[in-house]
């Protein structure tokens, strides 16, 4: 089917670089202001003092589309004149439940003939208090756009901007306003009795309105966020166990009695390896996982999960944009790096794609699971990846630091709820998941030779010896688990047949601890997570911050697993 092409018009000028357009919001102390800058505020706001009133005030960068703008919050109307530029469109934020007292600081700043836009915020609380406004006519009285915003839920806020654009653009300017006091209380009384409807509070209120309250609100809508990522999770490994069963594991079944003897025979096992493994990572998990994130994504549910945990991902200098891609880092990380690329640019995109590599995937889950579960149960598992949501907040915030030149805050869209369509789920879940068919089978399939060759010439041994300082001085491991640890690189999902075989026992309790046990796990969950992870940090990040990953990740493998391992000796110590 051939490719389609879409056409996207730019409106010109555009607003970039030097030509960066300057927005300046305000408004009285009740309307809202700080919400709407927080809901589109780049990870670190810039703060500061006007040089000649001492004003404070917040300004940071932010991105609107392909345009940029610089917006500064400020204290008062009269710092505005501090700011007096040909590009400087003000944004005024007005409470709609107090209308009338904000009407009057609309007219005053109407008067200066400067090009302005008027947000029209809590109307989601306006319309649980029955007020109901006419924002059109509004906007014809004012003779400037009036936009609908509730800032809190992320409601408006795209509209708002464009509209910010759109009068920059054209220059547009209010026309003249009376002067006097008295002329413009009776102007914001006439407004007033124009745009004002009371009536009953809405009873009733539709479904969208109702999971919308939920969704965006900044508190429960965290606790929604997390209900709908536990909700993929259990699908996802419900089905994967499923599909597993009827694909990877009887393949699996059906090679197994094959034991080639000659060096052919043990390539073309190898590969026979590499593309079960590859069914076994792909079908069961990726595919569903991928998938039903794509369905979230096209109905509207994920762009209101982006903007409820956007405030927590600036803590580790990231945009709640980044959500989607570090949930499908729990199948592959491979497309999921491909996916922080796309909704992410500069060091915001390295820090993102450094840290969906401590993202447990699928083969590493699939470890802990048959591991931790077996020997350590449900509490074992939970606590290991508690630590590794742990580990993921600490970097994120040394990263952070790292690099301090944050990138612009975004304006996120929130889109209506829509049923989606097969075609374009099917399309778009190729267009993230074909990384797979042209990086990830070749290098496992290369992994899984090179793998094969060293384990038929004999060579288990010398890789053993030079991994002893790493497996038994430091982790306290059987010196035979360098192999695993060593090609557990090449293919994580083979990780737990190398560790049987390296042991000669499936009963992996007989032979490690409890203790060694959580240390060689959470040395594999943190340590190099794949060559095919490699390969695409190196194509959207570049080499020198692909190493730095690997660096880090090694570092922290070793930190984390052997404290860990010196605090439970300690801990079995003590229960002696």
């Amino acid at each position: 089917m051939p490719a389609t092409s879409q056409i996207v018009r730019i409106r010109t000028p555009l607003f970039r670089g030097a030509r960066r357009l300057r927005i300046a919001l305000v408004g009285m102390p009740d309307a809202g202001k700080r919400t709407l800058f927080d809901a589109v505020a780049s990870t670190m706001p810039r703060s500061g003092r006007l040089s000649q009133s001492g004003a404070a005030y917040r300004e940071c960068a932010v991105r609107i589309g392909m345009d940029e703008a610089s917006l500064i919050e400020l204290p008062d109307i009269g710092s505005l004149r501090e700011l007096a530029r040909e590009d400087l469109v003000t944004i005024q934020v007005v409470n709609a439940t107090a209308l009338e007292a904000h009407l009057g600081l609309t007219l005053e700043l109407l008067a200066r003939g400067r090009p302005m836009v008027v947000a029209l915020n809590m109307m989601d609380e306006a319309r649980r208090r029955g007020v109901y406004l006419n924002v059109s006519a509004l906007g014809r009285r004012l003779g400037v756009p009036v936009v609908p915003v509730a800032a809190l839920l992320g409601k408006g806020i795209s509209e708002l901007f464009a509209a910010a654009l759109e009068t920059a653009r054209s220059a547009a300017r209010p026309p003249a306003q009376p002067e006097s006091q008295d002329e413009r209380r009776q102007r914001s009384a006439a407004l007033l009795a124009a745009a004002t409807r009371p009536g009953a509070p809405r009873e009733g209120p539709a479904w969208r309105y109702w999971l919308d309250a939920l969704m965006l609100h900044p508190r429960w809508g965290l606790i929604g966020s997390l209900a709908v990522f536990a909700a993929v999770l259990f699908v996802v490994f419900w089905v994967g166990a499923w599909l597993d069963a009827l694909t990877a594991a009887r393949l699996a079944d059906a090679a197994a009695p094959w034991q080639p003897q000659s060096a052919g025979g043990v390539v073309l096992r190898a590969v026979v390896d590499a593309l079960i493994g590859l069914i076994g990572i792909v079908v069961p998990y990726m595919i569903p996982l991928v998938l039903l994130l794509v369905t979230l994504e096209e109905a509207g549910v994920m762009h209101r999960i982006a903007f409820v945990v956007d405030r927590a991902f600036h803590r580790i200098g990231l945009h709640g944009g980044v959500a989607v891609p570090f949930l499908t880092g729990l199948g592959c990380n491979v497309p999921a790096i491909s996916a922080a690329a796309r909704v992410a640019s500069g060091h915001e995109r390295v820090i993102a794609s450094v840290l969906i590599t401590f993202v447990p995937c699928s083969a590493r889950s699939g470890i802990i699971l048959a591991l931790a579960g077996k020997y350590l149960g449900g509490a074992g598992v939970l606590a290991i990846f508690a630590l590794t949501a742990v580990v993921l907040a600490i970097l994120g915030r040394l990263l952070a630091r790292r690099w301090r030149d944050a990138g612009p805050g975004q304006v996120q869209e929130i889109p209506p709820y829509r049923l989606p369509r097969w075609h374009g789920l099917l399309a778009e879940t190729w267009a993230r998941t074909r990384d797979i068919v042209t990086i990830v089978m070749p290098l496992l399939i290369g992994g899984s030779v090179v793998l094969a060759l060293l384990h038929y010439v004999g060579a288990d041994a010398a890789v053993n010896a030079v991994f002893t300082p790493v497996t038994s001085w430091w982790l306290g491991l059987p010196a035979v688990l360098g192999v695993p640890i060593l090609f557990g690189i090449l293919r994580k999902e083979l990780s737990l047949l190398m560790i049987y075989q390296a042991l000669g026992t499936f009963e992996v309790g007989a032979v490690l601890d409890w203790v060694q046990i959580i240390t060689f796990l959470l040395f594999l969950t943190f340590y190099i997570p794949c060559v095919s992870t490699f390969a695409v940090m190196l194509k959207t990040i570049g080499r020198r911050e692909a190493l730095l990953s690997i660096s880090l990740s090694v570092g922290v493998a070793l930190l984390v697993s052997g404290v860990a391992r010196l605090l439970l000796e300690g801990v079995r110590l003590l229960q002696a």
